[in-house]
């Protein structure tokens, strides 16, 4: 049976915000709950122990809780945050970086998230060596890519599809969005917090192109892989990803939820959740802004 997963917020939020949006998400009809900054370790709205205990009321609703790691690394004082997070004995860890890989290697095993690249069968094999579990497809990647991966898919390893969301393109050292405030990254004065989804940046055509996330890039368009439903399924993908957004996003994990459990012909409009629109490209090996008939 595929389950429905809920991504790690990607934006910077308040505690306040954080800690309402996970009461609801207990709630909500999702299977497994990723935790924790993945983006820039300015963003401490939530500490470890915070997020741990996130984790445990999660838990206790029955969710599965997996702790993610920060997708670059960059400093020490990171690098000791990491072996802290992948060192809890709680939760299963996403490792978004090789770094977080070799940390959380040898214990009760991983998820490889998106950011890792793996783009072929030998690759999964050498992580399931390691203790993987479960890995995040890289979301460039196309259904014909993804069919040949899990036609050598190492036993006992889950394979989860980026299903919804503003896509996760790139990171940087640079912080694009303290830039486009002229702003230096080492005073950044936080303004990420202004910007609950991330600040739209559009070409001198007005056409909007990219979201700046802090240090990470994003598509100004959003990954909607529900249409793909059967697709998904023929391809043996266990788990669907849906990624946290300010508003709607227990809505878009009813739709996705209500869809898996067969409820009816219907696929649920949610195209008032995707101010942007929507794009498939990536899935059918396209260019990644483009749009399925």
């Amino acid at each position: 049976m595929t389950k429905l997963a809920l991504g790690p917020v990607l934006y910077y939020w308040s505690r306040d915000d954080l800690l309402a949006f996970y009461d609801q998400v207990a709630t909500l009809p999702v299977d497994i709950v990723y935790l924790g900054e993945t983006v820039c370790s300015k963003r401490r709205s939530l500490r470890l122990d915070d997020w741990l205990s996130v984790g445990e009321e999660l838990a206790a609703a029955g969710k599965q809780v997996v702790i993610s790691s920060l997708a670059l690394v960059e400093a020490e004082s990171e690098l000791k945050s990491l072996r802290r997070l992948c060192g809890n004995e709680r939760f299963m860890v996403e490792a978004n970086d090789m770094t977080a890989v070799q940390l959380a290697a040898g214990g009760n095993g991983f998820v490889a998230g998106p950011f890792v690249n793996l783009y072929n069968p030998r690759a999964l094999e050498a992580l399931a060596r390691r203790g993987l579990r479960r890995w995040v497809m890289p979301v460039e990647l196309s259904r014909d890519t993804l069919e040949g991966m899990q036609a050598e898919r190492p036993e006992g390893v889950e394979t989860e599809v980026f299903a919804f969301g503003r896509l996760p393109l790139a990171l940087s050292a640079r912080c694009f969005t303290a830039r486009s405030r002229n702003l230096p990254k080492d005073d950044c004065q936080f303004c990420c917090l202004d910007y609950p989804d991330g600040r739209l940046a559009s070409t001198r055509e007005d056409t909007p192109f990219v979201v700046l996330n802090g240090i990470q890039t994003l598509s100004a368009t959003t990954c909607n892989l529900l249409p793909h439903l059967d697709g998904l399924r023929e391809r043996r993908v266990d788990v669907l990803r849906v990624m946290p957004q300010s508003r709607g996003t227990g809505q878009v994990l009813e739709a996705f939820a209500a869809a898996l459990a067969g409820g009816g012909d219907e696929i649920t409009d949610l195209s008032a959740l995707a101010p942007q629109g929507f794009s498939d490209g990536y899935w059918r090996g396209q260019a990644g802004i483009a749009v399925g008939a």
